[in-house]
């Protein structure tokens, strides 16, 4: 694979993080299209796919962005556990305040129970809200990832931003039907139940553009960079998707669908990075 994409290494990292992220928003709208052939989703299937895009996110967390960041310190002769712990508790710590400012509305509840500053905007505004929150960490790791080659450009480093953004739209797919299908069943046509989910996706070619960019612009903020877009990912995966697909009375298909995701990302990750 690595020989194979070698031609890529010409182009502007930024240019190649905002094609990727593209391609992940694209693979947002294609999920969220599944609204025009269902007007309902099964709980246990909705619960099933957030449990696989959780594993996803969380085996990209590790494999794509903290493993990297601890050979980079290491590279580097800086103290290897450093910038990943930094890094990681920031994103995290970002993404709490971004929760606790960004007013949204997880789906099922009513708009009482929407966090976040109090508005009053429309329930389906902070319905899609709710889901661009997720996505901000995605399109900033795929960003981060493609960053990275204006300081270390080789082929497996390029490979490796590849299989991220490959992983990250392989969960969007899930998503974008988790965004749209649910709008459409509380009475949204199926156009603006499409409109809404794809939209949730356009956040991810603006973080991905802002992310490589500030790689480029700060290069010793790369190893920081990738581990903090691994501790806003893990934030979002323990606030929102695990919780979320663990409700109802049937569990194990979520838990399940997590370990798919977590094996899908590793595989692609290890054996095509």
């Amino acid at each position: 694979m690595n020989m194979e994409i070698d031609w890529l290494l010409d182009y502007n990292p930024v240019l190649l993080a905002l094609g990727a992220t593209l391609f992940t928003w694209f693979v947002t709208a294609l999920g969220s299209a599944m609204v025009f052939f269902f007007k309902s989703i099964n709980k246990k299937v909705l619960n099933s796919m957030l449990g696989f895009a959780a594993g996803v996110m969380i085996a990209a967390s590790f494999w794509s962005l903290l493993k990297p960041a601890i050979e980079m310190s290491e590279a580097n002769g800086t103290t290897s556990w450093m910038p990943a712990v930094v890094g990681f508790l920031a994103g995290g710590a970002f993404l709490f305040m971004v929760d606790k400012i960004l007013p949204h509305l997880h789906m099922g509840l009513s708009t009482d129970k929407a966090e976040g500053i109090k508005t009053t905007w429309q329930r389906s505004v902070l319905l899609v809200l709710a889901i661009t929150l997720h996505n901000i960490p995605e399109g900033l790791a795929v960003g981060v990832a493609f960053g990275a080659l204006a300081n270390n450009p080789d082929a497996g480093m390029l490979a490796g931003a590849i299989v991220l953004a490959i992983g990250i739209g392989l969960q969007n797919f899930p998503e974008g039907a988790a965004v749209s299908i649910p709008l459409r069943r509380e009475g949204f046509s199926r156009l603006k139940a499409f409109n809404y989910g794809q939209l949730s996706g356009i956040v991810e070619p603006i973080a991905g553009v802002i992310g490589a960019y500030l790689v480029l612009t700060i290069t010793p903020l790369l190893p920081y960079a990738l581990s903090f877009a691994a501790g806003a990912m893990i934030f979002v995966v323990v606030e929102e998707l695990i919780p979320e697909s663990q409700t109802g009375n049937e569990t194990d298909l979520s838990t399940i669908g997590a370990m798919l995701g977590f094996a899908t990302m590793m595989f692609l990750d290890v054996a095509l990075g």
